[in-house]
């Protein structure tokens, strides 16, 4: 559990999922509830770690290794973290992040080779024992997400790695789901907007003891 009277979701998933758009539906539905709500992303949420996030997502697919992807996820992290995140936690805010350390477990740790435990080390020398309260996973098939992001247009450094990437990244989501039931949820996110929407609310409200419980 987070620091403080605050909540820490993030939601993880494949390129395409639909993660921005269902944090943004759960911004709404907790605000709704009457919680005071803080909606960010990663890489990004400050100035500086924005500036990393144009480094990260533009440009080559080999314009880094995979160490040299966590080093610069890490330096945007903990700016994010210091700077928004544990102070919003501290003052009661329920937090919701696109993204974070699942992500670069998936990305850099799974798929990029590093392996988790590396990863875990990072996180605990950057940030301690700052793990997020509940992680939703947005799961799909690899080229419906492909095709979505494709849609969607923008920087495409890691749209661009194609499809064997991209479904050994949902394998490693799956995988680090699985292997964290009292933390993750997966949701299925093939459906339509609402549906995926009322899942992943039912996953916050079996999580957290809130409002009113779904009929």
């Amino acid at each position: 559990m987070t620091a403080g009277s605050g909540r820490f979701i993030t939601i993880e998933g494949g390129d395409g999922s639909g993660k921005s758009t269902q944090a943004a539906l759960l911004e709404e539905s907790l605000i709704a509830e009457g919680l005071q709500v803080l909606l960010t992303r990663e890489p990004g949420g400050t100035e500086g770690a924005e500036q990393i996030r144009g480094l990260l997502v533009e440009g080559s697919t080999q314009r880094w290794d995979a160490w040299s992807e966590a080093l610069l996820v890490y330096a945007a992290r903990c700016d994010h973290v210091v700077r928004v995140i544990t102070p919003a936690l501290a003052a009661g805010r329920w937090v919701i992040c696109d993204r974070f350390v699942h992500s670069t477990l998936a990305y850099q740790g799974h798929v990029g080779g590093l392996g988790e435990e590396p990863i875990k080390a990072l996180h605990s020398l950057a940030l301690g024992r700052l793990w997020p309260d509940l992680v939703l996973v947005l799961d799909l098939p690899a080229d419906v997400g492909l095709a979505r992001a494709a849609e969607r247009g923008g920087a495409a450094r890691f749209e661009a790695r194609g499809a064997t990437f991209h479904e050994s990244l949902r394998q490693a989501f799956l995988t680090l789901a699985n292997a964290e039931p009292g933390r993750c949820r997966l949701i299925d996110a093939t459906g339509s907007r609402e549906a995926v929407q009322a899942k992943v609310m039912q996953s916050v409200r079996q999580s957290f003891a809130f409002g009113h419980k779904p009929s």
